[in-house]
């Protein structure tokens, strides 16, 4: 577990290794400061309890040499000297004031390096979210259709809180106690070797607990991060389909299946948090158990002992340090409590950053600057799934400056088609070209920044009328974005809010009706201004009224470029080029709206079913 937390950081912790450094040497100080500061227990309790009878004499010391129970015999020299000239009560305090200023360096050196360590760990937890952020971005279009996007937006939110609470929250605590462990049993090592190597074998029965006990938190974590999943996924399934469940009168029905995953979710964390709550007593429990042993083993030494290997005063010392190691070990059990919970939560978030990308770019892009000759779909077949093809053997031409249209039942293939152009999808089989080159060997950003899209959703943002129209182009002046308006037909109205081109028009646009925010996309693509232009059924969903106005958009939009419409009504399409039939992802007929009227075939019956 451990190996795997330390890959983890090493991911994430390279930018920050200055206030690692400065962590590390003042966690080292503050606990050597921390031993320091107890020493001076032994003399004070020798005084007070007049326990040490014996003269000490000075004892000289060569500096290349340095003896510790020389420094120990002249330490008590001197304070037996303090006495003698003092007095036992202002050495007592004198040695008082020594403990206070040790304790305030001690503390001060740990909230140093508790402070130090805060950039690191807010800043592993920007670095994660917005790695997550711009995997999102890159990824194809087709990880979404396959993923939930309410667990999708609960591994980018409450899996990254997760991460931030346990496994950064970690990091200071495996810093600072290994420091302090180490310190701790140089310490008792120095003071008792005996008494040490007894509690060196006690202790890893502690660990192993603990142990085992972290494993099973892992994976009741997991579970417990997949329902947080299922509960963002049904309230964002909720927060897109109230009319539905109105209008069906389900909300009793929605309202059980929620309280459902909510008690799933609370069964799974309630288990979690209960053994989670453990660690804090548990570590302490068996602390205390290592301290009552130790107590019994020393004592045992001191008491059956004519000669004692260290005197009443030495052995309260040792016990203090002791029991200083409780809480580097609750610690430690409470970062193993949470690690688990937080490579839970991380392996979730991994599942967007390790997921597969299949459209790059390529090493060595082919320019494409502009759109010269034209579109050519070349024996072009695609699917979604292996073994079933959507669209199969497509061959169609479409020349600089002619619209062609695409008509025919949902599930034909239309908006697949389309799709590829811009390289939302990739061929399977084939080719696109464009201007002779193949989409695979341009890079996709020369490749977008010739298409333009109006969608029979149009997707806006929760911003002004301003920003969504200059969205994805730089460097707009006013000017430009109310002539893009005019010719979308969609100034007027705009001017008609409180605030103009300022106005913030709501989550998806909703503050508007259906063709005002077609309308507005329209302007958005007319700003951009791109040779190659993608109406997928743009005026379906539009009343006559607005359909009217929209088409008249979208007319001004398409003169001079090269047009690929998508339509269910044809009454819209009637003057495209060549308007190509799909059926079951292949073209079945083609030709102009006259040609294919004509042919009596799949077109005809559409328009009759229409004009009736």
């Amino acid at each position: 577990m451990l190996k795997q937390f330390f890959s983890l950081m090493k991911r994430y912790i390279m930018p920050y290794r200055k206030y690692l450094t400065w962590a590390l040497i003042l966690n080292f100080l503050s606990q050597w400061l921390n031993v320091f500061s107890f020493m001076a227990i032994i003399p004070i309790l020798n005084i007070l309890f007049k326990i040490d009878t014996k003269v000490y004499e000075y004892m000289p010391m060569e500096w290349g040499h340095i003896d510790k129970d020389i420094l120990v015999n002249n330490a008590y020299y001197w304070i037996s000297q303090f006495v003698l000239d003092h007095g036992a009560f202002l050495t007592l305090t004198m040695l008082g004031g020594v403990l206070v200023c040790m304790t305030l360096l001690k503390t001060s050196g740990y909230f140093a390096s508790s402070a130090i360590m805060v950039p690191l760990r807010t800043g592993i937890v920007r670095d994660i979210r917005i790695q997550v952020y711009n995997k999102v971005l890159d990824l194809p279009l087709s990880f979404f259709s396959e993923e939930r996007k309410g667990d999708i937006i609960a591994r980018m939110s409450a899996d990254v809180t997760v991460v931030e609470n346990s496994l950064t929250s970690s990091i200071d605590m495996l810093i600072r106690n290994p420091i302090a462990l180490l310190v701790c049993f140089v310490t008792l090592f120095t003071v008792s070797w005996e008494m040490t190597l007894f509690v060196l074998v006690i202790l890893p029965l502690a660990g192993w607990i603990m142990g085992v006990i972290s494993r099973k938190l892992k994976r009741q974590s997991s579970a417990a991060q997949a329902q947080w999943g299922d509960i963002m996924s049904q309230l964002d399934e909720t927060l897109g389909g109230l009319r539905v469940i109105k209008a069906f009168i389900a909300e009793k029905k929605m309202s059980a299946r929620f309280a459902k995953t909510n008690n799933d979710f609370r069964d799974a964390m309630n288990e979690m948090v209960i053994r989670q709550s453990s660690a804090h007593p548990m570590s302490e429990f068996l602390g205390t158990c290592i301290i009552v042993i130790v107590l019994l083993f020393g004592g045992s030494l001191i008491l059956g002992n004519t000669y004692s290997p260290m005197d009443a005063a030495t052995f309260i010392f040792y016990l203090v340090i002791l029991y200083s190691i409780i809480n580097p070990l609750k610690e430690f059990s409470k970062a193993f409590y949470n690690i688990p919970q937080g490579l839970a939560s991380m392996e979730r978030i991994d599942m967007i950053l390790k997921a597969e990308n299949h459209i790059e770019d390529p090493k060595h892009p082919l320019p494409l600057k502009e759109f010269t000759e034209r579109l050519e779909f070349r024996n072009l077949s695609f699917s979604y799934i292996e073994g079933r093809m959507v669209l199969k053997h497509i061959n169609l031409v479409v020349p600089k400056g002619k619209t062609i249209a695409l008509v025919g039942q949902s599930g034909s293939g239309k908006s697949t088609l389309v799709d590829l152009v811009p390289r939302y999808h990739d061929v399977t089989d084939g080719e696109l070209l464009i201007d002779g080159k193949n989409v695979k060997d341009v890079s996709i950003c020369s490749l977008r920044s010739l298409i333009g899209n109006v969608n029979q959703e149009a997707i806006l943002f929760n911003d002004t009328f301003y920003n969504n129209i200059t969205f994805g182009v730089e460097n707009a002046t006013m000017e430009q974005v109310i002539e893009a308006a005019k010719i979308a037909n969609a100034h007027d109205f705009i001017m008609e809010t409180e605030r103009g081109y300022d106005t913030m028009i709501g989550d998806r646009g909703g503050r508007l009706s259906g063709g005002q925010r077609q309308r507005v996309s329209i302007a958005r693509a007319i700003l951009k201004n791109p040779p190659i232009l993608i109406l997928d059924e743009a005026t379906s969903a539009l009343d006559t009224e607005s359909e009217r106005l929209v088409q008249e958009a979208l007319e001004r939009l398409m003169k001079s470029r090269t047009t690929i419409a998508i339509a269910h009504r044809l009454s819209t399409i009637k003057n495209a080029d060549e308007i190509c039939v799909l059926y079951e992802g292949e073209i079945v007929e083609r030709g102009t709206h006259d040609e294919l009227i004509a042919l009596n075939g799949y077109y005809k019956k559409l328009n009759d079913m229409q004009s009736l």
